[in-house]
């Protein structure tokens, strides 16, 4: 059993104390995926937020999110993030983040596909890849091997057979598996979604035991990016930011279906309910002797 310990904030710190999360993603269609991303992040304790966005979406951003910070990204003609924006990111990410999450709503055209190839490799700082990060990373594979910093990735069983080329029901079958094999093959951390979330370094694994059906739904998985890349950037180890960020996520969800019921849950609420299940964490962390 994992052992979760959120300290304390002491006295004498300030927001720079606390991490500087880039997420990078967004498309016509999909802004909510990174709006989530950004608030799920700050919900859980991130100091800083910062969205990397095509420019002509910049302003849905700006009016959506208030405590979040957005930087307009070059673009294509079909309004997704074009490979010109590639060096504006690196500067930034090596001039002010603490750690990256990209996919969320970034979309599987050309443009990103590229976009995503020629930044990937270069990111210096941990990085958490979800949802169509991990579509376009899958036509790729060796470009995990040239990443020069620490990875997390956070597949659902969709996603994980397309990476590995497994069906779906296999990979059920034997979640751990699959997702220990493939974190030692490449020396990553996967976070395998689902009932009973597996997380696996390539040695050990976690499974998580909180979490109910209720959320099994949209944008679940970008609230779940936003929460580890938080505690990454906070300064969490890769493994406790996996496996601790699936248990509060998991948790959080636990709460709002109590209090909404597991038919209604949203992916917003589970934000809503992170506040509580930090507490639960360090109140029963207090309780310890």
């Amino acid at each position: 059993m994992e052992k979760f310990i959120i300290p304390e904030r002491k006295k004498d710190t300030h927001k720079g104390t606390y991490g500087h999360l880039f997420v990078i993603g967004g498309s016509p269609g999909l802004t909510g995926a990174v709006c989530l991303t950004s608030n799920a992040a700050l919900r859980t304790g991130c100091g800083m937020v910062t969205a990397g966005v095509p420019e002509s979406l910049n302003e849905i951003f700006e009016i959506k999110l208030t405590e979040v910070m957005s930087k307009p990204l070059p673009e294509t003609g079909r309004r997704t993030i074009s490979p010109l924006a590639v060096d504006k990111c690196l500067d930034f990410i090596e001039k002010n983040a603490d750690g990256v999450v990209i996919g969320p709503g970034i979309s599987t055209d050309s443009g990103p596909h590229l976009f995503f190839n020629q930044i990937f490799p270069h990111i210096k700082k941990p990085v958490v890849i979800d949802a169509d990060g991990l579509k376009i990373l899958s036509k790729n594979l060796d470009n995990i091997e040239k990443k020069e910093g620490q990875l997390i990735i956070t597949p659902h069983p969709g996603e994980m057979s397309v990476l590995t080329g497994i069906p779906i029901s296999e990979i059920q079958s034997k979640r751990d598996e699959v997702a220990s094999a493939f974190a030692k093959k490449y020396n990553v951390i996967v976070v395998l979604k689902g009932y009973r979330t597996i997380v696996s370094n390539g040695r050990d694994i976690y499974t998580n035991l909180t979490g109910n059906p209720g959320m099994a739904t949209a944008g679940s998985g970008d609230v779940l990016s936003g929460i580890i890349g938080a505690l990454v950037v906070q300064g969490f180890s890769l493994w406790m930011s996996a496996t601790m960020g699936t248990y509060l996520h998991g948790l959080a969800g636990d709460i709002a279906a109590k209090k909404y019921g597991e038919y209604s849950i949203v992916a917003g609420d589970i934000i809503e309910c992170l506040p509580e299940a930090i507490k639960h964490i360090q109140k029963s962390h207090k309780k310890e002797p």
